[in-house]
């Protein structure tokens, strides 16, 4: 199946482009959740941000945080919320940073699932052990 990212990275399919490097392209998503709502993908077909070359890492976020402050400062946001998926809930399989501009009362709900308190400290201590033993 064609990666519609990479069609657009290559200039094959038409898309609201914000700003480009060598190594990443930004434009505009086609369903925003906000009006300005940006997608920040490597040119390179990555799924996830494990398979992102740590070379390309200063490139990609580079690209991201300049698109963030561009949109605060060009469509008057008083924030941005940016973020990204691995595998789960990527609409496109293609490595992407969102940027969505912010404003206070705007109803984006911060994070869209619920959070829970660790049962306890040794519940907590073990997860954090487990991820450290990972890396």
């Amino acid at each position: 199946m064609a990666c519609v990212f990479c069609s657009i990275a290559r200039g094959e399919s038409p898309a609201e482009v914000i700003a480009e490097i060598p190594e990443a392209i930004a434009f505009l998503d086609v369903r925003p959740l906000f009006p300005g709502h940006v997608l920040v993908v490597p040119r390179a077909h990555h799924v996830t941000l494990g398979e992102l070359p740590v070379e390309l890492i200063p490139s990609l976020f580079g690209l991201a945080r300049r698109i963030a402050l561009a949109v605060e400062k060009g469509l008057g946001a008083q924030g941005s919320f940016v973020a990204m998926n691995n595998r789960v809930s990527q609409s496109v399989p293609h490595l992407h940073v969102h940027v969505v501009p912010r404003t206070k009362g705007d109803g984006l709900k911060g994070f869209f699932w619920p959070r829970h308190a660790y049962e306890s400290d040794e519940a907590r201590a073990q997860i954090a052990a487990l991820i450290r033993g990972a890396l």
